[in-house]
């Protein structure tokens, strides 16, 4: 018996059966034979009489944009396959990000303060025989997700929402007034809050495989030393499997959360979940001094994050809008739409709205509302440095002595460079101040990574890089141009706002507006 066998076996609940079951699905995806469902169909009929204005899929991050359109007033119905509840595992993000929740009435700040289970300081940033950065108050809040979800839900009711629980998605019909899901609900707009694995994001990919993914094994467990500190990226193993794991551990309302991560392509051969559940297990001592047989585990984690380069997903039909990890809207260095969600919500609820209001809910229309993001898009570079392919051979210690380089350069930039980063906001002069001073200070690294990415991915990494500068500068210049705007008609004023939005948060200039 495997120790990942053993250890998962004593938990209540079939989580060795659940965890197998999530590697077949890995597998299909990695191998291009996941199936490709036909859920969205098109009809040239009108519908007629609307039931709502807004129908949402996907419950657990679409409570969030719902709860937001209601309280404007918007007729919203959110239907999600179970019940709406949200998990016992704590979300982690920073405080100035769930300040968005005060900032929409979507939360009291005594209802936000509850909402908080755990905060710690300071976390850490570290490297296999490199440096060692301990910074405060970045992702060290860990929130409830079922009192958040709880409160939530009664605030979308109460402004109006309708709550469709038990109700699985089965298809929509897209007609020129409307669409109609499941036969019944009609909407004149859907919002799809699925996930990844969304049927209509798999519909409009086309089967299409990831660029990359991230794969994800934890648990959290009882036994440890008191430790009120947490890890947000920290490596103390050199390459092995074709892979350089990561940690992150953090304290937990009921004991401590370690995660072990790793990027990868979507080769077949790659290892699965339980095999890199087994090496978590092996390596979990050696990081947090304790022996397994000390802890008492109270859950597994695990997963796997799909990115694909063509992201946020835009998809080809009139009057469906992709948005949280259904969307892909955040960078393939991060896990979990939690954060990109608050992150985003402000902006996608103000679009949305908009959108209502002028009707523009054309498949161009709604495009505007998940733009290219340069930000996000040359985030890809970094992941692939931290990554190695099926057939490379690189020195063990490299990613190491990469990150250990790069993230030495920061701490010396200051906070307003290091801070920005770790909450997955790249900024042009951050950014370009970062990458002189570590290719000035270590020449030697810099010049193993080019082989290791690639020229072609070296070249398209400096389309965006030049793409994030000039979407800072057309964002400084759209701000002198505000008091003109709202002499526009209604519909220019729509798309004028959404290429505002892009170039703000496609160049990292909306951080500014939580600090």
């Amino acid at each position: 018996m495997s120790l990942a066998e053993e250890i998962l076996l004593q938990l209540p609940g079939d989580v060795l059966g659940e965890l197998r079951r999530a590697d077949r699905v890995l597998a299909s995806l990695k191998e291009g034979k996941l199936a490709v469902p036909t859920v969205v169909k098109q009809s040239q009929e009108n519908l007629g009489a609307l039931d709502w204005d807004v129908l949402i899929c996907g419950g657990t991050l679409g409570i969030f944009v719902g709860c937001a359109l209601a309280l404007q007033g918007v007729r919203v119905a959110l239907i999600e396959r179970g019940i709406l509840r949200g998990r016992k595992q704590e979300w982690n993000v920073s405080r100035r990000e769930l300040q968005v929740f005060v900032k929409l009435g979507l939360l009291t700040d005594a209802e936000l303060e509850k909402a908080i289970a755990t905060v710690y300081n300071p976390v850490r940033i570290g490297f296999h025989n490199g440096v060692e950065i301990w910074v405060q108050d970045v992702l060290n809040i860990g929130v409830d997700p079922v009192y958040l979800l709880e409160t939530l839900k009664q605030r979308f009711v109460a402004a109006g929402g309708k709550l469709l629980e038990n109700t699985p998605f089965v298809e929509v019909v897209v007609h020129p007034d409307g669409v109609i899901v499941n036969n019944q609900y009609k909407a004149k707009l859907l919002i799809d809050a699925m996930g990844h694995l969304s049927a209509i994001a798999r519909q409009a990919r086309q089967g299409q495989k990831p660029d990359a993914l991230c794969m994800v094994v934890g648990s959290c467990a009882q036994g440890f030393p008191e430790n009120r500190t947490g890890d947000l990226l920290f490596s103390f193993t050199p390459i092995q499997n074709q892979c350089q794991y990561f940690w992150e551990a953090f304290p937990a309302r009921d004991g401590r959360t370690t995660y072990m991560f790793t990027y990868t392509d979507a080769q077949p051969q790659r290892l699965g979940l339980e095999a890199l559940f087994e090496d978590y297990l092996h390596l979990m001592p050696a990081y947090q001094g304790v022996e397994l047989n000390q802890l008492k585990f109270q859950r597994p984690l695990f997963g796997f994050f799909p990115s694909y380069r063509q992201s946020p997903l835009q998809t080809p039909w009139n009057r469906i809008l992709a948005v949280g990890d259904s969307s892909g809207n955040q960078s393939p260095l991060s896990f979990g739409g939690f954060g990109a969600m608050l992150r985003h919500l402000q902006r996608l609820s103000k679009g949305i709205y908009e959108a209502l209001q002028t009707n523009q809910l054309s498949a161009k229309a709604l495009a505007v509302l998940q733009p290219y993001q340069p930000s996000l898009s040359v985030t890809w570079l970094f992941q692939k440095a931290m990554s190695v392919s099926m057939e490379q051979k690189i020195p063990p210690d490299q990613i190491n002595q990469l990150l250990s380089a790069v993230f030495t350069q920061m701490q010396q930039l200051g906070e307003p460079v290091l801070k920005p980063f770790l909450q997955d906001v790249i900024q042009f002069p951050a950014l370009t101040q970062t990458l002189l001073k570590t290719s000035l200070a270590h020449p030697g690294i810099i010049a193993k990574i080019i082989p290791q990415v690639g020229l072609p991915a070296l070249l398209d990494w400096m389309v965006h890089y030049v793409n994030l500068g000039t979407y800072s500068l057309l964002f400084q210049f759209s701000q002198i141009l505000q008091p003109w705007e709202k002499n526009l008609p209604t519909t220019y004023q729509y798309y004028w706002h959404r290429w505002i939005d892009a170039w703000k948060y496609g160049s990292g200039n909306d951080y500014s507006d939580n600090c």
